[in-house]
C-alpha cells in the first residue's frame, strides 16, 4: 500500500491534485481543506491510502495522518464507500466525526451530502470508541471543546457522556482560557458517576 507521497505540486484542481514524485504524476483525490493548503510548485508530504477496486487503482491523500486513519475507519461501515467516507471529512475534521459519534449527533452527520438516517444511525452504532479525538491536532475555529471532552475521557468517562456534559456546559465554542473552567462544570453536571 502506498501510505505516504512526497513530491512537488504539478497542479491543483477542484478534487485533487497531481504530485510529481520523481518524474512520476501521481494523481490523488484530497479534501478541499487539503487542496486549499498546497499549491503549485510546492514540495508536500501527503498521507495517503490505495483503493483498489477491479477496474481503478484511486489514491486519495490527506494533509494529516488522523485525516487517513479517520478514512480508513468510516470505510469500515457498511454502506460507506471511499467517495462518501471523503465526502465525510470534507464537512467535518476527524475531531468533529469523533465528537459526533461520541455524542450520538444523528443529526451533525446528516450534513454531509449523501448520508441519510439510515447511514447516520449505523455510522453511530459501527464506530462507537473506533474514532478517536486526536488531542495533538489543534481544534478548529478556537474551540477548546475537544481539550475538555479528552480530560474527562482520561478521568473515566465515557466518550459520550463526557461530550454531553460539554453540551451542557458550553454553549458555544470553549476558549482555550476557559477550559479549566468547563471541565469544573462540566465535572459537576457529571458528579460521581462513571459508566
Amino acid at each position: 500500500m502506498i501510505a505516504q507521497l512526497t513530491g512537488s505540486v504539478a497542479h491543483v484542481g477542484a478534487t485533487s491534485a497531481v504530485i510529481d514524485v520523481n518524474g512520476v504524476g501521481m494523481l490523488v483525490l484530497c479534501t478541499p481543506a487539503t487542496l486549499a493548503g498546497i499549491r503549485t510548485g510546492q514540495q508536500v508530504t501527503l498521507h495517503t491510502q490505495l483503493v483498489v477496486r477491479e477496474d481503478s487503482l484511486t489514491l486519495f491523500g490527506f494533509a494529516t495522518a488522523s485525516e487517513r486513519d479517520a478514512f480508513e475507519t468510516l470505510q469500515s461501515v457498511q454502506g460507506v464507500g471511499p467517495k462518501l467516507a471523503l465526502a465525510m471529512l470534507a464537512v467535518h475534521a476527524p475531531d468533529q466525526l469523533a465528537a459526533a459519534v461520541a455524542a450520538g449527533d444523528r443529526s451533525a452527520l446528516e450534513r454531509v451530502p449523501g448520508v441519510g438516517a439510515k447511514v447516520a444511525s449505523r455510522l453511530l452504532l459501527e464506530l462507537g470508541g473506533k474514532l478517536v479525538i486526536d488531542a495533538t491536532a489543534p481544534t478548529s475555529a478556537g474551540d477548546a471543546r475537544g481539550q475538555v471532552v479528552d480530560a474527562l475521557v482520561s478521568l473515566g468517562w465515557n466518550a459520550k457522556a463526557a461530550a454531553s456534559a460539554v453540551d451542557a456546559v458550553a454553549d458555544g465554542p470553549v476558549a482555550e482560557a476557559d477550559v479549566a473552567s468547563t471541565l469544573r462544570a462540566a465535572l459537576q453536571k457529571l458528579g460521581g458517576q462513571r459508566s
